[in-house]
């Protein structure tokens, strides 16, 4: 007769972490498919495409947007930074309904001299 100590204390083999497990993995899967999928198209891009300083308190930016929804009115923020990366100057721009595709050049006024110009984000009114 063999001396079996998991018999013996009552010790059993358990696997029953499996089924959730891939319960889990399916739910999660699913889940990180549609996440990526949703936020790889939003309704409204910006792209920053260049900027240019234009006088000695301002910057020009030159952007564009896509918008899903071309009826839709769309506020972008925008940003005016020193060469500390320091905000100097911010302006809210709106972007009237028209076509999907618009391309905006824009003039930001800053407090002193500005290096470098961005699109914090833009957003639907």
């Amino acid at each position: 007769m063999d001396l079996d100590f998991n018999d013996r204390y009552g010790v059993r083999s358990s696997k029953s972490w499996i089924t959730p497990a891939i319960i889990f993995a399916l739910i999660g899967g699913a889940w990180l498919i549609w996440s990526g999928l949703h936020h790889a198209n939003p309704a409204i891009r910006s792209e920053l495409i260049s900027f240019n300083v234009t006088a000695e308190r301002e910057i020009s930016i030159r952007y564009r947007i896509d918008r899903a929804d071309s009826n839709q009115v769309v506020i972008c923020t925008l940003t005016a930074r020193d060469v500390d990366k320091n905000v100097i100057g911010q302006i809210d721009e709106t972007i009237a309904a028209g076509s999907s595709y618009s391309e905006q050049i824009t003039a930001i006024p800053a407090r002193s001299t500005p290096f470098s110009a961005a699109i914090v984000r833009c957003r639907a009114k």
